[in-house]
């Protein structure tokens, strides 16, 4: 029996997104990107020197952190500074938000300087990373903007638009999309990072029991696009 979906979702159908700009007064660019119930706090803040590997080289560079409140989830989790270093799958995921937010920016444009996109979660429910990602890009345009009206940079070095979205396969349907429990309970799940012209930065996939298929993978890709279709008009609107 095929289990219904939170708010009764179409299998291609996104959670409502939501994407609040300026959210942060003193940040560069900001936003409060909201996806169902999963929520995140992205904020650019512009550094006027770069890492020491791009000193002299006139590039410039963009970097994020990411990480999740004590009580983003269901039940309170130690901050990890009180542990003394940052685990696994939080240094994996800033990592990857800072490949696909450098697939956005021409770095060369950009002048030795640096962005650092922090995405903070206050809430989730499910692909907090995609929705990082999405938020993160319209953080990173906003603060590139506020370069080019200085006069600090001569153009918008931002000449592209990223988005990430979560599919996989949950009684044997492909979905969009996934939420907490989607996503913990599904036989297969992935993570489309995707440019506004429709190429893949990234593309991360699992298998939980047995392996799928690629007409599987096609159907996911499929839904991927759709949703990143969406997920950039949203983007649009709000620059």
């Amino acid at each position: 029996m095929k289990s219904q979906r939170s708010k009764n979702r179409k299998p291609n159908e996104l959670r409502k997104t939501i994407i609040k700009t300026n959210y942060n007064k003193y940040a560069e660019g900001s936003v409060l990107i909201t996806a169902g119930n999963t929520k995140v706090i992205c904020t650019a803040s512009v550094d006027e020197k770069v890492p020491p590997f791009l000193k002299g080289s006139g590039k410039g560079w963009i970097t994020a952190e990411y990480g999740m409140l004590p009580r983003s989830t269901h039940e309170r989790m130690s901050r990890e500074a009180k542990k003394g270093k940052q685990g696994g799958r939080t240094m994996e995921i800033s990592r990857l938000i800072g490949r696909a937010l450098r697939a956005s920016v021409d770095l060369n444009k950009l002048g030795e300087r640096q962005i650092i996109v922090d995405c903070d979660v206050i809430q989730a429910d499910g692909g907090t990373r995609c929705a990082s990602i999405t938020g993160g890009c319209v953080a990173l345009a906003l603060a590139l903007n506020k370069l080019k009206k200085k006069g600090v940079i001569k153009e918008a070095s931002f000449f592209r638009p990223v988005c990430a979205i979560s599919c996989g396969i949950k009684d044997n349907r492909a979905l969009l999309d996934l939420d907490y429990n989607e996503d913990s309970t599904a036989a297969v799940d992935m993570n489309f990072v995707i440019t506004s012209d429709l190429n893949f930065v990234e593309v991360q996939g699992t298998a939980e029991h047995k392996p799928f298929s690629f007409s599987q993978l096609t159907k996911m890709k499929d839904l991927a696009i759709k949703g990143a279709k969406e997920l950039f008009a949203i983007q649009n609107r709000m620059l």
